[in-house]
């Protein structure tokens, strides 16, 4: 297929295909999917070979978001029954943060709902970061925090945060039918902040809003130009009580389209499957890494995920290996850009712990859930409370696999094991 080779040329170049041809990956069909992944994985392998990197989400604060991000099961006016709780204490974090590393997580991802952070948040950010990373040597921290303002990411670096999430989800000619309280541009000015301040950026999306291929095509060359080192592909988890409940637009082999355009798109990146990937891309999960070289292990900010065993199975299975703690993530042409980044803001945070790191959804802080994160700032709550769960939908919808979105009860803001 001549067009699957010209992407692969490309792709092997870091050279940016047309949006042509971005658009005609997403316009293949079924009869074509398998020659699809067959070349966004010769692109993968180029830059990543065969590891998977797994990353781990701390959810600090849940819940009560006064942001209507519409795919966000903690909005202003969700119904959805989700966990709700006040900023974890640091050592709390900490612990959480442990069962995912003893998993196997390189990368810890902290998230706090909200439209972003005051100044006493990043402090106590900070202190949570310094308490991951004594107990945790070489691990990186990510994090997803909100809207930045002035200063703010500088103060995370020092701090010995290695990147700085924040996604751009949809493109900008349709952000605002998405969310009105904060602008498609605020959330471009947050990452530009965080990439100035030496922080690695990590910058993805949500599919299955009801976004035409254009738009998906739209934010992912916004992503590319806004240079991101890692982007997590989010797909909608479609939470009742939220309004695009009723959105079941994904199929399997419509995420894995996805995820190839966005491999060829950004071909030396860390492309990351995240919120969604057990509900849309089910039993074509394995398939999916050929694709993307890093997932989250076990649940996310609000909804569960499979048990992180079974991720671990599913990567060995599918011929993959875990990325190693003391493996660089990005091609050194990457690594070294950032590193040289971080130096000119005035060195990285890890640096005492060993380097730079690289790097979903939450609302604003926006981090690896298609319906999972923003909420107003307030003291430790020690356990957590539920919301009333939300009334069930008055029809089916054709194709919704409701079956398998699973509100989280267990890990972060419980007295619970939590799943990795």
């Amino acid at each position: 297929m001549d067009l699957l080779n010209t992407l692969v040329d490309k792709g092997l170049r870091r050279e940016l295909p047309s949006r042509e041809e971005a658009l005609a990956v997403l316009a293949t069909s079924d009869d074509e999917l398998l020659d699809v992944v067959a070349a966004a994985g010769k692109v993968r392998r180029q830059w990543f070979g065969r590891r998977v990197k797994l990353n781990y989400l701390v959810n600090l604060k849940s819940g009560l978001c006064p942001e209507d991000c519409s795919y966000c099961s903690q909005r202003l006016g969700s119904t959805a029954g989700i966990l709700k709780y006040t900023w974890l204490k640091p050592d709390e974090a900490s612990q959480a943060a442990a069962a995912g590393v003893a998993g196997g997580a390189k990368r810890v991802c902290l998230v706090a709902s909200g439209r972003g952070p005051t100044d006493r948040d990043v402090d106590r950010v900070g202190k949570t970061i310094e308490a991951i990373k004594e107990q945790n040597e070489g691990v990186e921290v990510c994090a997803c925090l909100g809207l930045l303002s002035d200063g703010q990411a500088e103060r995370l670096r020092e701090a010995g945060a290695d990147a700085y999430n924040h996604n751009l989800n949809t493109s900008e000619g349709t952000y605002g039918e998405i969310t009105t309280t904060h602008t498609y541009q605020d959330r471009v000015d947050t990452v530009q902040k965080a990439h100035a301040a030496g922080l690695s950026a990590c910058s993805g999306l949500i599919a299955g809003m009801g976004e035409s291929d254009e738009d998906l095509v739209d934010v992912v060359y916004a992503l590319r130009e806004l240079d991101s080192d890692s982007v997590p592909v989010n797909f909608l988890i479609p939470f009742e009580g939220t309004p695009l409940a009723k959105e079941w637009n994904l199929t399997p082999q419509r995420c894995l389209r996805i995820l190839a355009m966005v491999r060829f798109v950004c071909p030396d990146v860390e492309v990351r499957i995240a919120g969604g990937r057990e509900v849309h891309l089910r039993s074509m999960q394995p398939l999916a890494l050929n694709i993307a070289n890093s997932i989250f292990l076990g649940d996310y900010l609000t909804s569960e995920g499979q048990a992180g065993q079974a991720d671990l199975d599913m990567i060995a299975d599918a011929g993959f290996e875990v990325e190693g703690a003391g493996t660089t993530t990005l091609p050194k042409h990457r690594a070294d850009a950032l590193a040289a980044a971080a130096g000119a803001a005035g060195g990285c945070g890890s640096h005492s712990s060993g380097g730079c790191g690289s790097e979903a959804s939450a609302g604003c802080g926006s981090h690896a859930e298609a319906g999972g994160g923003c909420g107003p700032c307030g003291g430790h709550a020690p356990a957590a409370e539920a919301a009333p769960e939300a009334e069930p939908a008055a029809e089916a919808v054709p194709g919704a696999r409701t079956d398998l979105v699973a509100v989280r009860r267990r890990g972060a803001g419980t007295e619970l094991a939590p799943n990795a």
